[in-house]
């Protein structure tokens, strides 16, 4: 039984359907932050079957290896801001595996300055993750952590070709 003296609390958040925001956040944006315990970096990836792909290596963007589990932090296109965060399971997708043509192709579809021989260097030499999200959200709308969660902006060796 709750004292009549005390203050009313503060009424729960809405529901939110998780899985259509997530889809919703990977489908509009091209770009979402991965953190692990020891770095956070913004990448540009494809969605595609409730997964998001990542493409890293010689010519792409340069990220070191990823651990089996990572954060995934997506932005509203709208407003730019934090709109969710969650966990992630991340796999490596061989080339010889019969979804790499589909997740490399995925991959293709949202990569700009796309070169011809782009698929072949892939297969060659990238490696593309398969960022599986899964329970409970860590923050979303309407439960954000009180602190900032800005981060120091570190220069990146990335160039164009060309």
């Amino acid at each position: 039984m709750t004292d009549p003296a005390s203050p009313p609390a503060d009424p729960p958040p809405p529901p939110v359907n998780l899985s259509a925001l997530l889809s919703e956040a990977l489908s509009k944006s091209d770009v979402c932050w991965i953190r692990t315990p020891t770095w956070t970096r913004a990448v540009w990836h494809a969605y595609d079957r409730e997964a998001v792909l990542i493409v890293t290596g010689p010519g792409e963007q340069s990220l070191p290896a990823l651990p089996d589990e990572v954060e995934l932090i997506l932005r509203s296109k709208d407003a730019g801001s934090r709109l969710l965060r969650t966990t992630a399971k991340a796999v490596v997708l061989p080339p010889e595996h019969p979804m790499w043509p589909a997740a490399a192709a995925a991959l293709a579809a949202e990569r700009l300055n796309a070169t011809d021989d782009q698929l072949t260097r892939w297969r060659e030499s990238a490696t593309i993750y398969v960022l599986h999200p899964y329970g409970l959200p860590i923050e979303r709308p309407g439960e954000y952590a009180v602190a900032p969660a800005a981060e120091a902006v570190h220069p990146a060796a990335a160039t164009t070709s060309g």
